[in-house]
């Protein structure tokens, strides 16, 4: 009788833990939010991610989602000003600090995660074909003892340096560094190329022929990601004070420093923590490798695709990068979507 009321006792035991066992966890979801809104920024990295974000949140969470323009002070401004929009994918806070620190302090929005792991990032680069001939072509410096390489006729016999569009405060950054750096007196012309289309007609054409080019650049951006530009490295560290005296239109004596990395900030409201805290878990574990989002831009530029082309094939060739961002029910879904 006891053994009898002791097999009972374990199989009713064994029966609760199946059960328990084949119960159904929760499936990601979106909270109490009837819909969320994200800012489709002006550049091409900029409107993919607004459209990774949107395929993602409406696949993998059955959210409702509307995407509407951006531009970072504008997006950032209303965000402060009204709470809309709710998510801006690729906020880059360096080139609207002001508009970022009112953010913060206000309590308004919150920077959930940093889009790309190497930041944003500017410089002056040159193919990977030159820099695999040239081995030791590594920094700025470096560039005096290959003057040659980089002579164009164009330029009366001296050796061109591609400056940024005009306009931009990169253009006395770029101005100053070339200044720093004396190559005025060793046979170098800081050119102009006139506009930003232009500047990516000539690394086009160059690279094309497999010639040497030594222009300003910067990335995430399909030109880096298409035409496989290696960034070289500035002898110094980023100093503050030294960078805004180069940055500004009048800098008596400049001396170099490295460019800081730009933080570019996965910002949202805070709306979306108290309401639909899945959603919050998944934009704080956003990243990605700048090499990806640059082989995504590459690809969408080269075959002249729409940004949410761009976001499906990042979505169906890296598994890898964007599986680690949700719940394995949200892949599920997102995968059967694709």
């Amino acid at each position: 009788m006891r053994s009898r009321r002791l097999l009972t006792a374990i199989g009713t035991l064994v029966l609760a833990a199946s059960a328990l066992h084949s119960a159904p966890t929760r499936a990601a979801d979106c909270g109490k939010l009837d819909r969320v809104t994200i800012a489709e920024m002006t550049w091409l990295s900029g409107s993919i991610n607004a459209h990774i974000f949107r395929r993602i949140l409406e696949e993998g969470y059955g959210c409702n989602v509307e995407i509407v323009p951006g531009d970072t002070v504008p997006t950032g401004t209303s965000m402060l000003t009204k709470g809309e929009p709710m998510i801006a994918p690729e906020f880059w806070t360096t080139s609207a600090a002001e508009v970022w620190d009112k953010l913060q302090a206000s309590g308004n929005a919150y920077k959930a995660s940093e889009i790309f792991t190497d930041g944003g990032n500017e410089g002056w680069w040159i193919p990977d074909y030159t820099a695999k001939a040239h081995p030791d072509l590594k920094t700025v410096k470096d560039i005096v003892k290959y003057k040659d390489l980089f002579t164009e006729a164009a330029a009366g016999g001296k050796a061109r340096l591609y400056n940024c569009p005009p306009g931009w405060t990169c253009e006395n950054t770029n101005k100053h560094l070339f200044e720093a750096l004396g190559l005025g007196d060793k046979g170098f012309q800081l050119f102009s190329p006139g506009s930003g289309a232009n500047l990516k007609a000539v690394i086009a054409r160059k690279v094309t022929r497999k010639e040497p080019i030594l222009t300003y650049y910067w990335g995430p951006t399909a030109v880096i990601g298409r035409y496989n530009l290696v960034k070289l490295d500035i002898p110094a560290p980023y100093d503050e004070e030294t960078f805004k005296c180069l940055a500004s239109s009048d800098c008596p004596n400049p001396k170099l420093s490295a460019w800081k990395s730009s933080t570019v900030a996965v910002v949202a409201v805070p709306r979306i923590k108290k309401e639909a805290p899945d959603v919050a878990d998944f934009l704080g574990k956003v990243q990605m490798p700048n090499s990806t989002i640059n082989k995504v831009l590459a690809w969408t530029d080269q075959g002249s695709a729409e940004p949410a082309a761009g976001a499906d094939y990042f979505l169906k060739n890296f598994r890898d990068v964007w599986t680690n961002w949700v719940p394995s029910d949200a892949a599920q879904r997102i995968d059967a979507a694709l």
